[in-house]
């Protein structure tokens, strides 16, 4: 079984963030489309920085940020975002396609496609051609883009029709695109996993998520087999163990509560990519490494990457 480990976002060893923006207020006052092109060059650029060092420490497995590209996604703002910066994505794209890396994306919580309010649904459509955008001008082949079910309004038998009913408006090549995420509070492993074979897509399992909205016996392996790629796992430690504070994501990964799950699903024998999601970002992914090989035999490949 191999494992490789990815991050977030942003790098905290370089600091160096990709998501520079600016509000849709600010930019109306002066509508000063040079301030916006401005951003975009440097964004791209930093995101070429980090997968720089990603490659320089073996990092393979990296999520990109929704907010590459800043106002992208207002419902009544368009403008052309990929032509006039195609020589800052071929960049980009060329590490990606030399290194062999895996990017994916994440909506933000605005992306709710089972929405109950027209608007929302309309601006989801948006969002999700957006990050589709993003990932082929940076000449992705397996595409991959994560939602979570969304709205429980109506209640759940009815937001999974509406989930469904939406999902089949989208066009094929974003349909093509689309993981699902079971959450912390409404939709667990079990809905999340019944959906995805309904729809037949596949299914990330966040661990953090499943803890939180528990599923009594729910198969590893039914999730993993949804997948055509190697399928990706979202793992995190709580913030701490209070009620109030145990959905939040904690700076780093408690490396106890790692090895266990390892424990639990290394006997079926699947290649894994998990991606870590804390707060520390890649030096929560190496302090976690550090200990793995102070409290394991796990055979390390290279910096981020082990058999079990």
């Amino acid at each position: 079984m191999k494992i490789r480990l990815g991050y977030v976002g942003l790098s905290k060893t370089i600091d160096i963030t990709s998501s520079k923006t600016i509000t849709y207020t600010n930019y109306l006052k002066s509508k000063d489309f040079n301030k916006i092109k401005e951003i975009i060059i440097t964004n791209l650029n930093n995101l070429k920085e980090i997968l720089i060092y990603n490659v320089k420490n073996n990092i393979h497995f990296f999520r990109i940020t929704s907010k590459l590209i800043p106002l992208a996604t207002i419902s009544d703002f368009s403008f052309d975002y990929i032509k006039p910066y195609q020589k800052y994505y071929n960049e980009i794209a060329k590490i990606i396609k030399e290194n062999n890396l895996r990017i994916d994306v994440h909506p933000d919580q605005y992306a709710v496609l089972n929405s109950t309010k027209k608007e929302v649904v309309e601006n989801t459509f948006k969002i999700l051609e957006y990050n589709y955008n993003i990932l082929n001008a940076l000449k992705i082949k397996d595409k991959v883009i994560i939602l979570h079910i969304g709205s429980n309004v109506l209640g759940k038998e009815n937001s999974i029709k509406r989930f469904i009913n939406n999902f089949n408006k989208l066009p094929n090549h974003i349909k093509k695109c689309i993981v699902l995420e079971n959450d912390d509070k409404i939709y667990n492993a079990f809905d999340t996993l019944n959906l995805c074979n309904k729809l037949k897509i596949p299914m990330v399992l966040d661990v953090h998520h499943h803890i939180c909205n528990y599923t009594e016996n729910i198969n590893y392996e039914e999730i993993f087999k949804t997948w055509k790629i190697t399928p990706k796992i979202h793992f995190s430690s709580p913030k701490n163990k209070t009620k109030k504070d145990f959905r939040s994501h904690n700076d780093y990964i408690d490396s106890n509560s790692f090895i266990e799950f390892i424990n639990q699903i290394k006997h079926l024998n699947f290649d894994i990519d998990i991606m870590l999601e804390a707060k520390f970002k890649d030096d929560a992914l190496f302090k976690l490494v550090r200990e793995l090989k102070y409290k394991t035999n796990y055979k390390f490949i290279d910096e981020t990457s082990f058999f079990v």
